[in-house]
């Protein structure tokens, strides 16, 4: 196949300057159809994992080995340190600690430090940590069928 003069591969790749790619035809891309219900809008019709992507952002907020646990924990108000090692007593100290900072820098828990001696440490959820809750409850029923349909939980 000949595009613009230059010999292409099958996927109108350019095979010239020693191997160089250059991609010169779309397939079709530009007829797409988007669900109205899975991409509502532009920001969700990406070619590939984006930033502003609302799925992306989303998976990013509850990412992480024991994240979602920390947040569900959270979401019945707020904890210590000390109370959430108690809910969760198989995360390390070092593993809670790192979620803890992550969902902060996420803007998804704040930490408010309690006068008095010695000094107290509190976590609770944001607005944007608490509109997490139905999303939880979706992986979670979403998860359920799933270990259904494989056979029951294993």
């Amino acid at each position: 196949m000949t595009v613009t003069g230059r010999r292409c591969g099958a996927h109108g790749i350019s095979e010239r300057d020693g191997g160089e790619a250059h991609q010169t035809e779309t397939h079709g891309a530009a007829r797409r159809r988007w669900d109205a219900e899975l991409v509502p809008d532009a920001r969700g019709r990406t070619r590939g994992p984006e930033p502003g992507c609302p799925v992306e952002t989303a998976l990013a907020a509850v990412s992480g080995r024991w994240t979602t646990l920390v947040l569900r924990e959270l979401m019945h108000g707020a904890h210590s340190f000390g109370d959430l090692r108690e809910a969760l007593p198989r995360i390390s100290p070092k593993v809670l600690a790192e979620r803890l900072r992550a969902l902060e820098e996420r803007g998804l828990v704040t930490r408010d430090r309690l006068r008095g001696f010695p000094v107290r440490t509190r976590y609770r959820l944001t607005p944007a940590g608490r509109a997490l809750r139905p999303l939880l409850i979706e992986l979670y029923r979403t998860g359920s069928a799933l270990a259904e349909e494989r056979g029951g939980d294993r």
